[in-house]
């Protein structure tokens, strides 16, 4: 029963009032019994290490007892101090090896504990919609997941571990001691009030105060991603020392919130070490009186100040352990705001869909909630198996909208939108992601080989396919100049590439995955019109008995699709053939005689 209570989590929690860390303890119940064992090591080890001061106080005794002549032969008393000697040796040597299992056993837990809480929330980041990384910046998710996780850690490690030691020591130590005598334990007793007043008033200042210190960690980590991602654009403006200026105003708030925090958790300790030294001088004071009266022996009084300075460790981490209690109750709250967010988009249907590719939009509207702006205004059209739609029109016009429609990264409350006749809603997500290759206008290339790069498409892919897909993007022969080829390391988000080269192993990646539906996002305008004209031929036998979108600014990306569609302002104000709009006012004719005649120039 004892040993229950010990482990049971929630009891701390209830004692410091850590509500969102009673999200960890399901964690607690999955490696209980690692736990318990853990908790069980610990017991036996403070229990070892309390019998030091007995051993102790016994062997003074003996001395004391061999002066006043009690005991005459100094043999036995010889005999008695090597034995005593030879004990403490050897409880030393066991509650070491016994704190080492402890450590084994509870720290190691915490690191299985952090593992599952980071991979949960990365999960949670995965399921999360488009939406919601538009309100969110990417510094703030990486503390989340690192620093705030870290902190936690602590709760369930360190902390964990030094509370049992303090419940064992505290509840073992003043048990021998009030069995010793119940006086001097009483009198030593006496600081330990102020000692739990001081520690619930600064555990309210400390969590107040790491809540704040954590939010200014995550305005750091923000500012720095978003310096290392546009560094280009910092030199080229030569604004170097405007950023510096800027991140060392945050940094220097950030060391202000970290230092009211210390402030706050440098009181714990002199206080601790005040409030153990009052004891002992309660001790020495009281126990003289009661050595000089003849009621103790002086082993009882070194026995005593033993167990107080024993005790002085556990009594001590009260501090350090309320700090990283609330530090962690103030991550877990962060952490909390994103693993109880529903994602926007879910998944209604878990039975596996196999796509054709039929695309349908019925009297479709869209308006972004982070901007309240109207992107598709009634769009009607469809997309038959195998057919090209192209779809057209200024910036702004909707396009992008659209395909982000298709692939379900945003669900529409206005009109109906179809795949193979059923709405897309009722359609298995997972399936349709994975039935969809997505070419971007910006493409998004991982710090990988050129190989693994397209290979994300398709991970059981062979070497064949690869060079395969990097020809029909009219990539390869880019890729085979590189020293080490298909096994080139790219920088960070392709920088080794250039633009036109990251769009056609974008295009590469999408083909290699054999998908349904193809999407191509404006992923030509990075290349000469020579390089596209080869791609689309290509594209255009790799396509077959797929449904394929393109979306571009270039007549001539659009002009072989089975229907071109013209948006502007988020309505469809043209749509047909190429030889239909050509012959028809509009923007689709006004693009084709621009483009003709720059080509001409």
């Amino acid at each position: 029963m004892y040993l229950r209570i010990l482990y049971n989590p929630i009891i701390l929690n209830q004692i410091f009032h850590l509500k969102a860390l009673k999200y960890i303890n399901k964690y607690f119940l999955k490696y209980k019994w690692r736990l318990l064992i853990g908790i069980l090591i610990t017991i036996l080890s403070k229990l070892l290490a309390l019998k030091v001061p007995q051993i102790v106080g016994d062997s003074l005794n003996i001395v004391e007892n061999y002066q006043n002549g009690k005991i005459t032969d100094i043999r036995a008393v010889e005999d008695e101090l090597l034995v005593n000697v030879l004990l403490i040796i050897g409880v030393a040597v066991l509650a070491g090896f016994f704190t080492f299992l402890m450590r084994q056993t509870i720290i190691v837990t915490s690191r299985l504990i952090e593992f599952d809480l980071k991979n949960e929330i990365y999960q949670q980041y995965q399921r999360l919609s488009l939406n919601f990384y538009k309100k969110n910046r990417t510094g703030d998710l990486m503390n989340r997941i690192s620093e705030d996780v870290s902190k936690v850690r602590m709760y369930v490690g360190p902390a964990l571990m030094y509370s049992m030691n303090m419940i064992v020591l505290i509840f073992v130590g003043f048990t021998q001691m009030i069995n010793i005598d119940v006086k001097l334990t009483m009198y030593t007793l006496l600081p330990f009030p102020i000692l739990s007043i001081s520690i619930f008033t600064l555990s309210k200042v400390i969590h107040k105060r790491s809540s704040i210190v954590q939010e200014y960690l995550s305005k750091l980590t923000t500012f720095n991603q978003e310096f290392f991602s546009g560094i280009s654009v910092v030199k080229s403006y030569g604004i170097e020392n405007s950023i510096i200026k800027d991140f060392d105003e945050i940094a220097d708030k950030s060391k202000e919130k970290n230092i009211h925090l210390q402030e706050a958790n440098a009181l714990f300790f002199p206080l601790m070490v005040l409030l153990i030294g009052l004891s002992n001088i309660i001790v020495i004071y009281i126990g003289g009186q009661q050595y000089i009266n003849n009621e103790i022996q002086i082993g009882t009084i070194i026995e005593f100040m033993l167990y107080v300075n024993i005790l002085t460790w556990p009594v001590a981490v009260v501090g350090w352990v309320t700090s990283m209690m609330q530090q962690a109750e103030a991550s877990q709250v962060r952490i909390n705001e994103f693993l109880n967010q529903v994602p926007e988009i879910q998944n209604y249907n878990t039975a596996r869909t196999l796509l054709k590719g039929k695309v349908n939009f019925k009297d479709v509207s869209f308006t972004y909630d982070d901007t309240n702006i109207t992107a598709l205004k009634n769009i009607t059209f469809s997309a038959e198996v195998g057919e090209t739609v192209a779809f057209l029109g200024k910036t702004g016009s909707g396009k992008s909208t659209i395909i982000e429609l298709i692939a379900r990264l945003y669900d529409t409350k206005q009109g109906t939108i179809t795949l193979d006749d059923q709405p897309i809603e009722t359609t298995n997500l997972n399936d349709i992601r994975n039935q969809i290759g997505f070419v971007p206008q910006d493409p998004f290339l991982f710090s990988e080989s050129i190989g693994n790069n397209i290979k994300f498409g398709n991970e059981k892919a062979t070497e064949e396919e690869i060079i395969k897909a990097a020809k029909n993007a009219v990539v390869h022969e880019n890729i085979i100049e590189f020293p080490n080829g298909y096994q080139t390391i790219l920088g960070e988000r392709g920088v080794t590439l250039s633009g036109g080269q990251k769009q056609r192993v974008s295009i590469a990646r999408a083909i290699i995955k054999n998908p349904k539906i193809l999407i191509f996002d404006d992923c030509l305008s990075a290349v000469d019109t020579e390089t596209e004209e080869r791609i689309l031929t290509n594209l255009k036998q790799v396509s077959k008995n797929k449904t394929t979108f393109i979306i571009s600014h270039r007549v001539s990306s659009a002009k072989n699709a089975d229907k071109i569609i013209i948006l502007d302002a988020g309505k469809i104000v043209q749509q047909g053939t190429h030889n239909q709009l050509i012959t028809t006012k509009g923007y689709y004719k006004y693009l084709y005689e621009q483009q003709l005649l720059e080509k001409e120039n």
